[in-house]
């Protein structure tokens, strides 16, 4: 006689143990992605929808809000005052940011270069104006640039000279870009310097077996390794440019005539919303500024990944 063969367990699950299974797999992923997504919402996504919710009503004397749709978008497009401010940070924009991002690159290839004598002490020093607060930094440039009690006043006063004053309405934009760019190259340094010590170390042995010079050697390998860390860079300093708030509202005290209340597109609606009481018409200002800073960073990264292929 034969035994009987107990009965083949099979490793295969039914179609609801698999769906069950899924559905655990499903509630798992949530529950790692829920607390973010939920900060996420009320911290960016409803600011956001709220700000949108205000665009399209306007405060009047007579009948209280009302809902006039598209009507203050268009009331932008037609605001000299926005346009105005629009321009003086596009140009501020194309002559800082350059500045700034060239500055911090020379500096990240000679910490970099391993030639600079006390390397480390450099790196410090210029990084440490980032630490310094935006408040504090602007008040002491502004101290300084003052040609009554400032720096520039004792440089007149002691050598009988007579400097321009940088808190003029023609040289304040510049002053402006000065401070910026005094906090913010040590930023930037940080990242083209991050960048270049993940280059592998191979690639300067196969240069310095070709002979290749420190230029080349800059031209061919760090460069084209920093283009994703240029282009990051480049989108953090356009954000920041078309967001300039700090600095022109601390120096409007000490430059009241050259620095108005529609000096930027951010002190603008500030003055709008605080001052004129106008929160629908500020509310859409904000979200036709934050439209363009979006395009424009769009097109830069854009261009940036096609150059980086």
């Amino acid at each position: 006689m034969t035994a009987l063969s107990p009965p083949a367990v099979t490793g295969r699950r039914g179609p609801r143990s698999r769906r069950r299974a899924g559905r655990r797999r499903s509630w798992v992923g949530w529950g790692f992605a829920g607390p973010f997504m939920a900060v996420f919402g009320l911290v960016f996504l409803a600011p956001i929808g709220y700000s949108i919710y205000l665009s399209l009503f306007r405060d009047q004397l007579v009948g209280g809000t009302s809902y006039v749709g598209l009507d203050n978008y268009q009331r932008v497009l037609d605001d000299p005052a926005f346009w105005e401010g629009l321009g003086r940070v596009t140009l501020f924009l194309a002559v800082q940011v350059p500045i700034m991002l060239g500055i911090a690159l020379l500096v990240a290839l000679a910490i970099d270069s391993g030639r600079l004598y006390g390397r480390d002490f450099f790196r410090v020093a210029i990084f440490l104006p980032y630490a310094v607060p935006a408040v504090v930094a602007t008040l002491m440039w502004g101290f300084m640039y003052g040609t009554q009690f400032g720096l520039v006043g004792n440089i007149n006063d002691t050598f009988d000279v007579s400097l321009p004053n940088p808190l003029s309405a023609d040289l304040v934009l510049a002053s402006l870009g000065n401070i910026v760019t005094w906090e913010f190259v040590g930023y930037n340094m940080l990242i083209f310097y991050s960048a270049l010590r993940v280059i592998p170390h191979s690639l300067y042995e196969a240069a310095e077996i070709d002979g290749a010079g420190q230029l080349r050697v800059i031209t061919a390998i760090k460069l084209p390794a920093l283009r994703g860390a240029l282009v990051i860079a480049t989108i953090f300093s356009i954000i920041g440019s078309y967001q300039l708030f700090n600095e022109p509202s601390i120096l409007q005290s000490l430059a009241p005539n050259a620095i108005t209340t529609d000096y930027t597109p951010n002190l603008y609606t500030y003055a709008l919303a605080f001052s004129g009481q106008q929160h629908n018409y500020a509310a859409t200002v904000a979200i036709v500024m934050g439209l363009v800073t979006m395009l424009v960073a769009y097109v830069v990264q854009l261009r940036g990944m096609r150059r980086e292929d």
